[in-house]
Order: structure tokens, then sequence, then C-alpha cells
């Protein structure tokens, strides 16, 4: 394989290891919360990478997070043109194989029992939420992302950014409440 050495030293490759290289790792978080599949989210990922490689010297270097999750959400509404869009069937088996096998022997029976009850009050309090609310509380709460960057990718305005989060957070948060309580008593 010939690569283009990192001398090249070209505009180009400058503008992009500056603007887009530090923000890989975001994009890769944030495709994952788009696509829910591995392979989906490093392939949406790598397209993007190439948009933004041939328009790295029309951009203007401003907000190079906001353009890039702008690349992001054009590339996977084109790519959901072309495709039907894969529905999550089982989110709670993908949250399992994502997360591998626990790491040996550390925690108590009693925190694995707790730990798996409130891990599916959590994931049963995040899944009954309306599709629009878990992809806010997703890329706000779970990937890091500002209103704002969130408002650009999900293309809406800030203010609904905000209400959604709140509208779930309190969904999550009294769904809680109801899932936990009744195991307090319990010895």
């Amino acid at each position: 394989m010939d690569e283009p050495s990192p001398d090249v030293g070209t505009a180009r490759d400058k503008a992009f290891a500056e603007y887009v290289l530090p923000e890989v790792e975001v994009l890769l978080r944030v495709a994952m919360t788009l696509t829910a599949q591995p392979a989906d989210a490093e392939d949406l990922v790598q397209d993007t990478l190439l948009r933004a490689y041939r328009a790295v010297d029309r951009f203007d270097g401003r907000h190079p997070r906001a353009w890039l999750l702008t690349i992001m959400r054009r590339a996977e509404v084109n790519r959901h043109r072309r495709r039907r869009p894969q529905l999550l069937d089982a989110p709670d088996a993908d949250l399992d194989r994502l997360a591998g096998p626990a790491s040996g022997g550390g925690a108590s029976p009693e925190d694995i029992v707790v730990g798996a009850c409130f891990d599916a009050v959590v994931d049963g309090a995040l899944a009954a939420l309306p599709v629009k609310h878990q992809h806010v509380v997703r890329l706000v709460d779970v990937d890091g992302l500002s209103y704002a960057e969130a408002a650009e990718l999900l293309g809406v305005p800030e203010g609904t950014v905000m209400s959604r989060l709140h509208r779930a957070r309190r969904r999550i948060r009294d769904r809680l409440a109801a899932g936990l309580a009744p195991k307090r008593g319990v010895m």
C-alpha cells in the first residue's frame, strides 16, 4: 500500500490535521449513537472523514466540530436514502455485547445483583423514552456533546434539544424512582 507521506505538507493536509483529526474520537462516539452498529459507525466516520478531506480547503476554520457533525449528519441521511434503516431490535443485547464480559472477581455478589437490577431499570427507563428523546440523551449525556452540537447534528433548534433533554431526564428520574423504590426495603 502506498500511503502519502506525512511530510507532504500541502495546505489541505495541514488543515485536515489541524481541524479534523482532533475530532475523530468524538465522531466515532456520535456515529455509534446514530448507527448502534460498530461496523456501520466506522463506515460513517470514514465517509465523514473522506468528505471532510475533500472540502477542508473550503472550510473557514471556525467551529470544526459543528462542521464535521453536519457532514456526518448529511452522510447518514444519504446512507438512509440508499437503504432501509436498520432498526435496533434488541438494545439490551447490543449493550451487553458492546460491554463485553465482566472482568473477574472484584465485585461482591451483592454489588453484582444490585448493579444488574439498577442497570436493567436504567436500560428500561431509557428504552421507554420516545426515540427523539433517546437520541438527545445519548448525544448530550452519554457522548458529551453540547446542546448546540446536538442541535446541529439532529437538525433542530437548540431549545428543542434542551426541552427534550429536560423531559427525558424527568421521565428517567421518575421511572428510576418507581423501579427502585420497592427494592430499598428488601434485605
